[in-house]
Order: structure tokens, then C-alpha cells, then sequence
């Protein structure tokens, strides 16, 4: 099994960007997806996780702007960033917890700039 992240680019503050995960297999086997990120210089963070049962829950710092879905027809779990500030610029992993294991995609780099 594999997740494939992608959607990252360069947004002005204040601007949205959607960024998905694909996973190779039924993203519905999977318990847990998560949504972190690493800036510059700085350790990796959580900022978002869905649950199987479609519980939700969000970082403080994203709280309110971000939003976390999955759509288990597509295999995908997607993060619908909107209000983006300089400080959400990082590079964006999806993670996923299936059958005791720990799967984790390629990042893909959000930048925030005027």
C-alpha cells in the first residue's frame, strides 16, 4: 500500500489550496489519516487527522481554516487549506495507520508568498 500526496503549490496569504492523498489500496482499510507538515528549520507537526468513523480533529493553528475529508470511492483523503498564512509554508505529509502498520506518503511543498 501506498499514498501519493499531491496538490502543493505557491498561494498568496490569504488564498486556498487543496491538497490530496491516493492511496494504491481501499483507503477505507485504513483507521486512522492524518494530515502533517514540516517547515523550514522546524520539526514535523500534526495539523489534522479523520478518523474510519469520519471523526475530525485539527491542530490549534489550523483550527477554523483548514479542513480535513475522505472519500473512500475515490481513496483518497484530501485537506481543503483556506486563509493560508506565511507560517502554514511546510512541506505536507499524509500518514496512515492500517493493521498495526504506519504508512506515510511523499510531502508536497505549500508555499505561502506574496
Amino acid at each position: 500500500v501506498q499514498l501519493q500526496a499531491s496538490g502543493g503549490g505557491l498561494v498568496q496569504p490569504g488564498g486556498s489550496l487543496r491538497l490530496s492523498c491516493a492511496a494504491s489500496g481501499n483507503i477505507d482499510m485504513f483507521n486512522l489519516l492524518r494530515w502533517y507538515r514540516q517547515a523550514p528549520g522546524k520539526q514535523r507537526e500534526w495539523v489534522a487527522l479523520i478518523t474510519s468513523a469520519g471523526t475530525t480533529s485539527y491542530a490549534d493553528s489550523v483550527k477554523g481554516r483548514f479542513t480535513i475529508s475522505r472519500d473512500n470511492a475515490k481513496n483518497t483523503v484530501t485537506l481543503q487549506m483556506n486563509s493560508l498564512k506565511p507560517e502554514d509554508t511546510a512541506v505536507y505529509y499524509c500518514y496512515g495507520e492500517r493493521a498495526g502498520k504506519i504508512y506515510w506518503g511523499q510531502g508536497t511543498l505549500v508555499t505561502v508568498s506574496s
